[in-house]
């Protein structure tokens, strides 16, 4: 570092202290990160290096100090904030051979003995810590501040492979085992495609979509997202191990999730070997990962080593340095989504980064633009965001032609012309006019017939070609379609026209559920509209329900419930909803089909909750047959929380606060045979 005034190294500090925190903010607590893992790691040495030169400004405020926060502020997330038992610390890293050959050097001096290694792949997701006691799951915290964490028990229990009660024998009466959750691609990729179609801004990478995901409000959703564990440290009193892969390996046999990529390595050759193998062979799993965590196997060598106030000095981590291209930027197109939400997409000379050509990447909004400081014309460097979405994360200044311009930033809409808007609290423009915007109106249609929600066989290029020849402009006017009128355009035959007419006339026995998803409410999702319409039953018990009472329902927050009140407050989306009743679509949940058994339950209101011995829709099916009304969240007025194994804790503890009689699967069947 070159020499530097000690009023400048002291701006220079609280400079970094500023952005560091702020970077922390962006990736722990919004899972949305605005540089890489390697650009905030450059700025973190330049701090500690300078903290070591000026020792009178490394105050204990510092990021250098303390671990990232991902706690929920205050009044935000009903998640409680428990204390960890022990310090949930983060590691020291490095991106280079020659560092770790020190790192393990260094610790066998301290020592004064040989150590062995274990080697693991870091996998990309979020740190959760599993307590478990008699060998049950008593509660999964995230790392929040490091001494405290955000109680997400609720949302672990659907994730498959993290078990509620251990097999086996031998099991510690009590032991926290941490790890990290994380977003296998395929599930990443389809959670993607799902927020596109909804004109939702996608997760950068899995390890966003992970811990975004493990702070929904709606457990039910969470079950949904397809994620997973992997669990590589077990914390304890007075526990029978020796070393850490004993450890593990003894977790695995009480059926816990752990790695089976880890090994044990004699040397420094040997982790050295261990790293350069998988900075290959990662390209090809089906997770992101992105460096080898290196710990000390000898339990007491760790404890003699001990730990900073930051780190354990027993571990460290190889971080994978990012695949990068540099290519000229050639233009930015604005896209306009179905919600109107206006994306600039970058247009780049095709280069070639993580075995594909890349030739466009998103630009996200005018905020990113400007934080870049891009130009056309630019060099940028272009990485993948877990080596899926293309990403541009820098510019290369050296290489700015004289003549670069700035991009324009449309203030009309690129389709129609309308001004556009932007929400005090959202990053994005929108165009307003929803109900002119021709790509909007598109754009609603191919949401409108997807296989989620009214599955009309048809596609992209049916309804351009539909829109274009006059045919459609609302949603009501599929139904008005004619085969004549199909045999007109070009491409259609007799089979073609009558199997799209009778995936039309099929689609009007869809389940309300999904009529509902499928009128494109903003934010309203698929499991939204699922909730929703078992919440209600009905189109119009939605469309009259007060805004107070949509905030009551569980996972309906401030910006999904003025959407829904937005929706039903347009005159023109109140007609194409009674143009859709007239032609016969759902806007009602169908009674049951199983006829009536008894009056049991007459006057009483159940909530379904949990997993039994039959679907869920089976159990409410009952429920109806014996005279019962089904209900989606528990209130003053519900008469009982049937509770089945994995029941949501946040209507275990509502039915406690307002005295609701908590049933069980046998006690319900007790109840309806009289």
């Amino acid at each position: 570092m070159a020499k530097i005034s000690k009023t400048a190294a002291k701006e220079r500090i609280e400079l970094l202290k500023k952005e560091l925190e702020r970077h922390n903010h962006n990736y722990y607590v919004l899972n949305s990160p605005t540089i890489s893992d390697f650009e905030f790691d450059l700025l973190m040495s330049e701090l500690q290096t300078l903290e070591k030169i000026f020792p009178e400004f490394a105050m204990a405020d510092s990021p250098t100090q303390h671990v990232g926060s991902d706690l929920n502020a205050a009044g935000t997330l009903e998640f409680v904030q428990i204390p960890h038992r022990y310090p949930m610390l983060s590691l020291s890293n490095t991106y280079s051979h020659e560092e770790m050959a020190e790192f393990c050097n260094r610790l066998e001096k301290t020592t004064s003995r040989k150590a062995t290694y274990s080697c693991e792949l870091k996998f990309d997701g979020t740190a959760i810590c599993l307590t478990y006691r008699k060998g049950k799951l008593v509660h999964a915290l995230t790392r929040g501040d490091g001494t405290k964490g955000d109680d997400v028990s609720r949302n672990v229990v659907n994730i498959r492979t993290i078990p509620t009660v251990l097999k086996g024998s031998d099991i510690p009466d009590e032991f926290e085992i941490r790890g990290e959750i994380y977003m296998p691609f395929e599930a990443f990729e389809r959670l993607n495609a799902e927020k596109a179609d909804k004109g939702e801004e996608p997760f950068a990478n899995p390890r966003n979509a992970a811990s975004g995901s493990l702070k929904l409000q709606n457990p039910e959703e969470m079950k949904e997202r397809g994620l997973d564990c992997v669990l590589y440290h077990i914390l304890g009193e007075n526990l029978p191990f020796t070393t850490h892969s004993e450890a593990i390996t003894a977790a695995r046999s009480w059926g816990l999730p752990t790695s089976e990529y880890s090994e044990i390595a004699q040397s420094v050759d040997e982790v050295l070997a261990y790293i350069e193998k998988w900075d290959t062979l990662r390209k090809g799993l089906p997770f992101a990962t992105d460096g080898i965590v290196i710990k000390v196997n000898e339990l007491d060598l760790q404890r003699q080593l001990g730990m900073t106030a930051k780190s354990p000095r027993w571990a460290t981590a190889y971080k994978f340095k990012p695949e990068q291209a540099l290519t000229p930027l050639l233009s930015v197109d604005y896209q306009v989504g179905r919600t109107g939400a206006i994306t600039p997409v970058a247009n780049l000379e095709p280069v070639p980064l993580s075995g594909t050509i890349v030739k466009r990447a998103s630009l996200h909004n005018l905020d990113q633009m400007q934080l870049l400081d891009i130009h056309i014309g630019d060099y940028v460097y272009v990485e993948k965001g877990g080596e899926i979405i293309p990403k541009i994360t820098g510019v290369e200044l050296s290489r700015r032609p004289a003549d670069a311009a700035l991009p324009d930033f449309p203030a009309l809409c690129p389709d129609c012309g309308t001004p556009l808007e932007r929400d005090e609290d959202e990053a994005k423009h929108y165009c307003p006019n929803s109900n002119g915007c021709p790509t909007q109106i598109k754009g609603r249609f191919i949401h409108f017939i997807s296989r989620k929600a009214m599955d009309i066989l048809a596609g992209d290029a049916t309804i351009e070609q539909l829109y274009d020849k006059g045919l459609i402009r609302k949603l009501q006017d599929l139904y008005s379609l004619t085969k004549e009128q199909l045999l007109t355009l070009e491409g259609w035959q007799e089979k073609s026209a009558d199997n799209f007419l009778q995936s039309i006339g099929k689609s009007k026995s869809v389940p309300f559920a999904r009529v509902l998803f499928a009128l494109g409410i903003r934010h309203i999702g698929e499991q939204n509209a699922k909730m929703l319409a078992s919440h209600y039953g009905s189109l119009d018990a939605l469309m009259d329900s007060p805004r107070e009472e949509l905030l009551q329902i569980d996972g309906i927050g401030d910006v999904m419930a003025d959407s829904i009140i937005s929706f039903f407050d347009d005159i023109e989306n109140l007609a194409t909803v009674e143009k859709l009743r007239d032609n016969g679509l759902q806007m009602a949940i169908e009674e049951s089909g199983t006829s009536r058994l008894s009056d049991r339950l007459a006057g009483a209101t159940v909530v379904v909750s949990g997993n039994f011995s039959i679907s869920r829709e089976e159990m409410k099916a009952l429920v109806e047959a014996h005279g019962g009304k089904n209900s989606g969240s528990v209130s003053g007025r519900t008469t009982y929380l049937l509770a089945g194994e994995k029941s949501g804790p946040e209507k275990m503890k509502k039915a406690a606060s307002l005295g609701v009689k908590v049933i069980s699967e046998d006690e319900f069947y007790s109840i309806i045979k009289g």
